[in-house]
């Protein structure tokens, strides 16, 4: 169902989703470590804490310091040194009540500079004044520590060091206690706590850290998700939009000539789309074109069949019945060579897009196209076909297809042929031109073309010659320059100038 789900996405959205989906992995790794950081800074100042207990407890065992309040004081002011890294140290009885405090001691200045016997005299002294102090202290402190102590002495816990955090007046405080036993009997409580801001401060760095980056992905992910939309999923729906308006033919026009001046890859694929339609278009308006004009030639010879058939059985004269029956054969000659030209041209059509072009030596596709013409048409009619060029060291290299050139020439040759008289000479002439081009004519000694413009005798179904009709289905000269172009050349018809009959030249592009 989810990869369902995602299929029925669009770009953009599966874009989206996928950052998505990163974004929450990512977010709760980030979460997992920062849960992970705080334990573990907490447990590195945890272990000093629980070192400074754990002397102090020997420490009260082997100096046998009774466990009441004179005592612990005096202790505490003897061991001072111990305590000296930490913020505050407190001992209970195990009533819970404040025995020793060194927030006691520090309001007075002397405490931690006088000497033991001064500071004992001045204890003494004011015991008023701190009987009052202690009283307030103990007042204030029982309140935070009083419930922890108390689930600690009720804890399974109870004997190891337990470490809590508080958080009061925007400072964390982070604590540790542990029962202290003297000869195997516990007899209360130490308690210190440390200002620990610093682990605070490093777990909202990182949280801050994670919160700026978090936002910078969202931006950068906002940003690129616009550019995505902007310049690469609206090019590519408009180009699905102009691809299914051809193909649905619709009259609605999408213009991609912005999308095709891109320098980019959309632009490449817009401009091979859009050739590709042209072509393609260009071929179903030619396949039209085709079965438009091959159903108008094929009318004329069926009507003049229809006409041949309804005379020939009302005609008793057997003259008249010969030339009838020529008529008959003259025009089913003529719409097989329709038909069979025009398949065949279909068939042409679809192979040249099979086909890849390569370097041809032209001098010996000439060379072999002539043998085979002259084999057949000097023995059956005594017409020559004579191969000239200029110098056999030189190369005629072109870039096409062979058959397809082969094809050319001998549509060529065969229309000369079909319109040259026995014993007659036709030249196939190589030339190489000053621009680096490659020319090749086929010059006959035929009657030449009628036509001043002799761009028509290209066009599909052309023929001027009525009395070699049935031999030509108009066809063959535009399939040559239709080859032609293909291979990017230009084919020019022309009379000679000073003699009789026809020049096709056909001029190749310089080979790169």
């Amino acid at each position: 169902m989810f990869s369902s789900l995602i299929k029925n996405l669009s770009i953009l959205k599966k874009f989206l989703f996928i950052n998505l989906l990163i974004f929450i992995f990512i977010g709760t790794l980030t979460i997992i470590y920062l849960n992970y950081v705080q334990p573990n800074l907490i447990k590195k100042k945890t272990s000093l804490q629980i070192e400074v207990i754990n002397n102090t407890i020997n420490n009260l065992n082997r100096l046998n310091i009774e466990f009441e309040k004179n005592e612990v004081k005096k202790f505490l002011l003897s061991t001072r040194f111990l305590f000296q890294n930490l913020d505050r140290v407190i001992f209970f009885n195990e009533s819970f009540e404040i025995l020793a405090d060194t927030d006691t001691l520090d309001l007075d200045p002397r405490s931690f500079s006088s000497r033991i016997e001064i500071v004992e005299f001045d204890l003494q002294n004011n015991q008023d004044k701190e009987k009052s102090t202690d009283e307030l202290i103990n007042s204030e402190k029982k309140s935070v520590f009083e419930e922890k102590l108390q689930e600690y002495s009720i804890s399974d816990d109870y004997g190891k060091p337990v470490t809590f955090t508080n958080e009061t007046y925007n400072k964390f405080k982070l604590s540790t206690i542990k029962n202290v036993l003297i000869d195997d009997e516990n007899v209360g409580y130490i308690l210190i706590s440390q200002n620990a801001n610093d682990v605070k401060t490093a777990i909202n760095e990182r949280k801050t850290f994670v919160i700026r980056t978090a936002i910078l992905i969202a931006v950068v992910i906002f940003i690129f998700s616009l550019v995505l939309n902007r310049y690469f999923l609206k090019p590519i729906k408009n180009l699905v939009n102009y691809t299914e308006n051809i193909k649905e033919k619709s009259k609605k026009k999408i213009d991609i000539k912005n999308l095709i001046k891109r320098n980019d890859e959309l632009g490449t694929l817009s401009l091979s789309l859009d050739e590709m339609t042209n072509e393609l278009q260009k071929r179903v308006n030619t396949a039209e074109n085709f079965s438009t004009d091959l159903v108008h030639e094929i009318r004329n010879p069926l009507a003049s069949l229809k006409s041949a058939s309804e005379l020939l059985e009302v005609t008793n004269s057997n003259p008249e019945k010969e030339k009838l029956t020529k008529i008959l054969t003259h025009d089913v000659e003529r719409i097989e060579r329709l038909i069979t030209d025009y398949s065949q041209m279909l068939k042409d059509e679809v192979a040249i897009t099979r086909e890849s072009m390569k370097i041809l030596d032209l001098k010996k596709i000439a060379d072999s196209v002539v043998d085979d013409f002259n084999a057949i048409y000097n023995t059956k009619r005594g017409i020559n076909i004579d191969l000239q060029f200029k110098n056999s060291g030189e190369k005629f290299n072109i870039k096409g297809i062979e058959n397809r050139i082969e094809q050319v020439l001998a549509n060529l040759l065969e229309n000369s042929i079909s319109f040259s008289k026995d014993n007659q000479n036709i030249v196939v002439k190589l030339s190489l031109k000053k621009d680096g081009k490659i020319s090749l004519s086929v010059i006959d000694e035929g009657i030449g073309f009628k036509e001043k413009n002799t761009e028509k005798i290209f066009k599909r179904f052309y023929s001027n010659r009525p009395d070699k009709f049935g031999e030509h289905s108009g066809l063959g000269l535009n399939i040559v320059k239709n080859l032609v172009d293909l291979h990017g050349g230009q084919v020019i018809a022309s009379n000679n100038v000073n003699k009789k009959g026809a020049k096709v030249e056909i001029i190749f592009p310089k080979l790169n």
